[in-house]
């Protein structure tokens, strides 16, 4: 059986360090596939006009394609070049939210993320997307540092 792992990129050098750490895991684990995620923060709580809806879904369209092209489909030709079976897709949502519903959905036996540096000493420490990720999963989670 084919052992899944998923893996948060943000197109910063963080999501690299998550990549490149999976890399290394889907390596040593043999029969593995990674599931390369990225999130596009998105609140569906906004009371808007129809047309204004209809810009909005536009919008969505334009992130998820822009998000495959620039960070996605280039991390998944990196992976198999190096030999390692990947995937990619792009969410919107909460970032911790949406990545353990892709992990229950595609079966992951965990999840690979990094932590970010930005902002006060919570932040500093994980990422608030990060801790909440860590405290909510049903799958272990990796934070690389």
């Amino acid at each position: 059986m084919t052992t899944k792992l998923v893996v948060g990129l943000d197109g910063h050098p963080s999501g690299e360090r998550a990549l490149a750490h999976a890399r290394r895991l889907a390596e040593l684990i043999g029969d593995c596939e990674l599931v390369l995620a990225y999130i596009v923060e998105w609140s569906p709580f906004s009371f808007q006009t129809a047309e204004e809806n209809a810009q909005r879904h536009k919008r969505r369209e334009e992130e998820i394609d822009t998000a495959m092209e620039r960070v996605v489909n280039p991390a998944i030709e990196q992976m198999k070049a190096a030999g390692i079976a990947a995937r990619g897709m792009v969410r919107h949502g909460d970032v911790s939210d949406a990545l353990i519903a892709i992990s229950r959905d595609v079966g992951a036996e965990q999840i690979v993320v990094a932590r970010t540096s930005e902002g006060g000493f919570a932040k500093r420490f994980f990422g608030s997307s990060t801790s909440n990720l860590v405290m909510s999963s049903s799958v272990p989670v990796t934070v690389v540092s």
